[in-house]
């Protein structure tokens, strides 16, 4: 088992080179992502940002994925930095903070995930010490290194200062939300995540960030999509989303059926 039990598992395995498919969650129900992981995802992201998880169901689903000995990610709402806080004291592996546009921005999120001398996190472990079967120093001692803080890149302003904010100590990686960057990349005008100029902006993301040492994610609509950014060195790709899966199942099967 990784250090840090099932929560340093997402952690080990990007640093060992691997690039991981993760489910995305925004319906608020613990059997949803346990179900899916259980299918083979290697980790669930759960949406708090624009799907309906609030506090008391992402620590409900962080606790059902453990049981299939998967790590979780919590996407929090954008600036919710203490809520992070809480979401990794529960056991989250990695936090997705949305809308990191500057250095500020990232230090600020640094300050809520990291514990000192990094950041200014607050110590109360909850579930995350079942979890990773650490004592209170084993845990304060290691979990800066394998509890992930993930600044998500999505605005010209965040591609601008990409270099400055991948410097920041406690950055860990960076996630490129397509559909948002599509739309600041055309001042509005379209939202396509899959256009020329996304598609530039993901390949300098991958590449800044390997030559800073840190990871590169990504949100795919498809697992087509994630297996190609796979291939490019991205190291984390959401497949869809519990939605989407659902939708496309539906209609596949109702087509099948008339």
């Amino acid at each position: 088992m990784a250090a840090g039990g099932v929560v340093g598992l997402l952690a080990e395995r990007i640093r060992a080179g691997e690039c991981l498919f993760t489910a995305w969650v925004g319906l608020p129900e613990a059997t949803i992502p346990e179900l899916l992981v259980g299918y083979g995802f290697d980790t669930a992201t759960l949406d708090m940002q624009h799907g309906a998880y609030d506090v008391a169901t992402a620590i409900r689903g962080i606790a059902a994925v453990a049981l299939m000995h998967k790590p979780t990610i919590v996407r929090v709402a954008v600036g919710d930095f203490a809520t992070a806080s809480r979401m990794l004291d529960h056991g989250a592996a990695a936090i997705i903070a949305p809308m990191i546009n500057s250095v500020a921005d990232a230090k600020a999120f640094v300050s809520f995930t990291k514990f000192p001398p990094i950041g200014d996190r607050s110590w109360g472990p909850r579930r995350v010490l079942t979890l990773t079967g650490l004592d209170h120093p084993g845990y304060l001692a290691a979990a800066n290194s394998f509890q992930l803080a993930i600044a998500m890149i999505e605005t010209r302003e965040a591609i601008a200062a990409l270099d400055d904010i991948l410097a920041v100590p406690g950055i860990d990686g960076v996630f490129v939300g397509p559909s948002d960057l599509a739309i600041a990349l055309t001042d509005g005008a379209t939202v396509d995540p899959h256009s020329k100029a996304v598609d530039e902006a993901l390949h300098h993301v991958c590449a800044r960030a390997k030559a800073h040492g840190k990871f590169a994610a990504a949100y795919c609509f498809t697992g087509a999509r994630a297996k190609e950014l796979a291939e490019r060195g991205f190291s984390l790709c959401s497949i869809a989303s519990d939605a989407l899966l659902m939708r496309g199942a539906a209609l596949a099967e109702l087509k099948a059926a008339h």
